[in-house]
């Protein structure tokens, strides 16, 4: 099959390789641990069919229930700021498609990913049992207050924007790890690298983000989400 002209489209895995060359390299990600976790997670199976000949496109996609799969660029800004060296466990709020705890099983040792919406949380377990993701772990709650059976954690990603850091998730930060969560008001949000170094907290704030609101305690109250 080929397109008007004789060009033949591109192969999902040809995507894939100018989603890395034309969205993180040019863009200056250069870490080789996180380029070869992006070269290796197939996008394409965390998206609804409806959205597969758009998975590998610079901009979020919706997977349900009002959540989105974050833009290929953000993922790899907000891993690559956890500066992992594969031998971390980390705490990922926000389970959605399942696509960042992907690309975090491929640089770490174990990642714990909490989900409020059962629907997307089961549909994400499946999908990395199926690309025989073994190394995450899956919880249904409120993500606002972490998971602090498995806590302290060496690294936390938070999908979902908050009003402030989660005081639950800076007390099951290990010391000398680091956190990265979008902080703001609902219509836009700045990236935060949050680090705690000898109990110490520090803030740097990395770009402009907007990310769907976190829900929960502490978090926005239901009532105020749109």
């Amino acid at each position: 099959r080929t397109m008007a002209g004789g060009v033949s489209p591109m192969t999902l895995d040809e995507q894939r390789e100018r989603m890395v060359q034309d969205q993180l390299l040019a863009r200056g990600i250069t870490d080789e641990r996180l380029l070869a976790a992006f070269r290796k997670v197939p996008r394409h199976r965390f998206v609804p069919p409806e959205f597969e000949a758009q998975a590998y496109t610079d901009h979020p996609l919706p997977i349900g229930a009002g959540q989105t799969i974050s833009q290929p660029y953000m993922v790899a800004l907000m891993t690559g700021r956890l500066g992992l060296q594969g031998h971390e466990r980390v705490l990922e709020i926000g389970a959605g498609s399942g696509y960042q705890a992907a690309i975090l099983a491929e640089l770490t040792l174990e990642v714990f990913s909490v989900e409020r919406v059962p629907d997307l949380l089961r549909a994400a377990a499946e999908r990395l049992s199926a690309l025989g993701c073994l190394n995450v772990h899956f919880t249904a709650g409120n993500g606002s207050l972490g998971w602090p059976q498995h806590a302290p954690y060496d690294a936390i990603l938070v999908t979902a924007a908050a009003p402030d850091v989660p005081e639950p998730l800076l007390a099951q930060l290990a010391d000398g790890g680091t956190m990265v969560l979008p902080i703001g008001p609902q219509e836009g949000q700045m990236l935060v690298e949050v680090r705690k170094r000898h109990g110490i907290v520090t803030r740097r704030e990395v770009a402009g983000c907007v990310f769907v609101p976190l829900v929960g305690r502490h978090g926005w109250p239901p009532e105020s989400v749109a």
